[in-house]
């Protein structure tokens, strides 16, 4: 019963927020004349839009081309981003040299790597991936740092003093403890990746949401621009409710973080 109430106040605010936007939309166009309809759409706009989309499959061949890429490119930079914050945190000159380095890395748009990936890849699907995979890796480079340098001290010497060898202190200890701090640097990386993603299609692609951005973009088609932006939006809400909001909750529960 919960659970229902609470959907039905998300419900409600969302709905709440699309009748301030057909609002806003009904001053601005039709009654104070500020701007023209074709630089700003109104929500029902979009959702015929949508509707279209969907009906012609165009939205449907997109979303399925975008999450493979955004699916592979996320799961090479946590893997890359992973050896390498291993490696910075065991070594001290590496920490202190590197760390500072990786965070100005993290602090470029992923747009300024376009460039690199069409002279080292060409306008093909590597290119996207490798935007998108540079567009996030650092951040979880970042987030496996923190999390292991924040790991109570205690966890580590009493699990030496246990006898565990390096392989048994990361698989037992310090990747277990490190989790819950990792995990928000995870959730940072795909917003990163996302973004990454979306400026690669956008330059590189033939299908994907990006590339419906562009085309509505070239048309001047801003009902269409908003109809791909609020179905990003959606996709982002969806990972992290599903995704990311469940891991923290088992993970919340595991380590007795819960609010009471």
């Amino acid at each position: 019963m919960n659970d229902i109430i609470k959907l039905l106040k998300n419900i409600s605010f969302y709905l709440f927020l699309i009748g301030l936007w057909e609002l806003v939309y009904f001053l601005g166009v039709d009654i104070l004349k500020i701007w023209k309809p074709y630089i700003f759409a109104s929500p029902i706009d979009v959702i015929q839009t949508l509707v279209y989309l969907w009906q012609d499959q165009t939205l449907l061949v997109a979303i399925s081309a975008s999450l493979q890429r955004i699916v592979l490119g996320y799961g090479i930079s946590v893997v890359v981003g992973t050896i390498i914050g291993i490696i910075i945190v065991q070594s001290p000159y590496l920490e202190r040299n590197f760390s500072s380095l990786i965070l100005g890395m993290q602090t470029l748009p992923s747009i300024c790597w376009l460039p690199f990936a069409i002279l080292w890849f060409g306008l093909s699907e590597s290119a996207i991936l490798f935007v998108t995979a540079i567009g996030s890796v650092f951040a979880v480079s970042i987030a496996i740092q923190t999390g292991i340098k924040n790991i109570n001290p205690l966890y580590i010497r009493a699990a030496r003093t246990m006898g565990a060898d390096s392989v048994k202190l990361y698989r037992y200890v310090i990747f277990p403890a490190s989790l819950p701090a990792v995990i928000g640097g995870m959730k940072q990386g795909w917003s990163f990746a996302w973004r990454a993603l979306m400026a690669g299609e956008m330059l590189a692609a033939t299908k994907g949401l990006g590339y419906v951005l562009m085309i509505g973009r070239d048309l001047a088609d801003i009902s269409q621009v908003m109809a791909v932006m609020v179905v990003i939006i959606v996709l982002g809400l969806l990972v992290e409710k599903l995704v990311f909001g469940k891991i923290e909750i088992k993970l919340r529960k595991k380590w007795g973080l819960d609010r009471v």
